[in-house]
């Protein structure tokens, strides 16, 4: 199948997905009305395109909302890892292509803001407005990831990495409370492969990717 080409099947969660050059699919959704401007929300590690579900109606009275699986998360597929960063930029680049929009606004979080960075760096022409969320240029040196992906690919499931992660992205208050946003987020990352995000979490060393050369 051509790069970036369209599927024409859709799932019961309403996703269709395109097929990225190197045979991944790529799962994603529209939300809002088709005669607003479109932003392309780019996800947390660990997460799916319902990250996103609590910002949904807001930004929908301004925006159609682009959403999507990153490779290795949610319905997308789960290749053998590990993703570069430019891999995850140009899955995003597909995406765009395949359903013919030129210029889009992006709004990145964490991961997801690496990748934005990464587009505004290599295709500014296809980014309006960028807006990077809870991310960085650079976390640090490669290797510092070596050990923490052996030990989620030698685990027999997600769970130890998904309470790391919601003790990263949650306060104590909400981890003791059984609070429902926290139950969701603990859900998603219970049934994410870990594959997936061990694929991805080379990507997180930004130090080549979002450098302009």
């Amino acid at each position: 199948m051509a790069a970036g080409s369209l599927e024409l099947t859709m799932t019961s969660q309403t996703r269709t997905a395109v097929t990225t050059g190197d045979g991944v699919r790529i799962a994603y959704r529209f939300d809002g009305d088709d005669d607003k401007p479109v932003l392309l929300l780019s996800n947390s590690i660990g997460t799916d395109l319902h990250m996103w579900d609590g910002q949904v109606p807001a930004l929908t009275e301004h925006f159609r909302l682009l959403r999507y699986d990153a490779r290795g998360h949610g319905a997308s597929d789960v290749p053998p890892g590990p993703y570069s960063l430019d891999r995850l930029g140009r899955d995003v680049v597909e995406l765009l292509d395949a359903l013919r929009l030129r210029r889009v606004h992006v709004l990145g979080l964490s991961l997801g803001g690496i990748v934005a960075q990464w587009l505004g760096i290599h295709v500014p022409e296809r980014v309006d407005r960028l807006v990077l969320s809870n991310t960085a240029a650079y976390l640090g040196p490669a290797h510092q990831w070596d050990r923490p992906i052996a030990e989620l690919l030698e685990a027999p499931d997600m769970r130890a990495t998904a309470e790391e992660f919601l003790r990263n992205w949650f306060p104590a208050h909400m981890l003791r409370g059984g609070d429902e946003v926290v139950e969701a987020f603990r859900r998603t990352l219970f049934v994410t492969r870990r594959e997936g995000v061990a694929g991805s979490t080379s990507s997180a060393d930004a130090s080549s990717g979002t450098t302009a050369s």
